[in-house]
């Protein structure tokens, strides 16, 4: 891990239950990436790469996580999920064990997002699942996301759609699929978005690949 990478993880351990709280302050908005998500993970068993406090996993039923804040781990716990400290260039999983791996957010944080993707790859079964969700750094929210001082994006390094795509590629994932959805600012929605197919309006995108058979 380098020093560069510990900078973003000690404003996740400082700040985590901001972070947390962020969710419930815009309920709408997660619920809406919540809904996108359920569009293309399969049932089976799930890991989340950078589990944080918990909220996803929890509300789409993924029962294993790993992320390196402490602090967030311990929330994670705390809404019943089997979680463990690790990193995503480096799974502490034997290879083939599980049939999808969702990594939301966090690759626009990770030193080496192919790395992270590679490694998902080896966990996974034979035509397992991986699901990405991003903030699309060419959608409306991704070019203010990237001008807002905010205490967590700061250190984030937005990527396109097409940047995630071409790393799943190199990474031996096929037959990609996107789903989008906030089509405004979060604090302004009033009710649940509808996930749509493709990408360009949605400030969130989900792209889902399969692993090579």
């Amino acid at each position: 891990m380098t020093a560069g990478s510990w900078k973003w993880i000690s404003s996740f351990q400082k700040w985590y239950k901001r972070y947390d709280a962020w969710y419930d302050r815009h309920r709408f908005a997660f619920l809406s990436e919540v809904e996108a998500f359920k569009k293309v993970l399969p049932r089976g068993q799930g890991l989340e790469i950078g589990v944080g406090t918990g909220r996803f996993a929890s509300a789409l039923g993924i029962g294993t996580g790993i992320d390196p804040s402490g602090n967030m781990l311990k929330m994670a716990r705390g809404r019943g999920l089997n979680v463990r400290p690790g990193v995503g260039e480096k799974l502490p999983f034997a290879p083939g064990t599980f049939d999808y791996a969702a990594i939301i957010i966090t690759l626009c944080f990770v030193k080496e997002p192919q790395k992270v993707l590679c490694e998902a790859a080896r966990v996974l079964k034979r035509n397992g699942t991986v699901a990405v969700g991003i903030v699309d750094k060419n959608s409306f929210l991704g070019k203010f996301y990237r001008t807002k001082k905010s205490v967590f994006y700061k250190q984030a390094k937005f990527l396109g759609v097409r940047d995630v795509a071409d790393f799943l590629k190199r990474a031996g994932f096929q037959s990609l699929s996107y789903y989008q959805t906030l089509f405004d600012f979060p604090e302004k929605m009033v009710a649940v978005a509808k996930p749509r197919r493709g990408f360009g309006r949605g400030g969130f995108v989900v792209i889902a690949a399969r692993k090579a058979s």
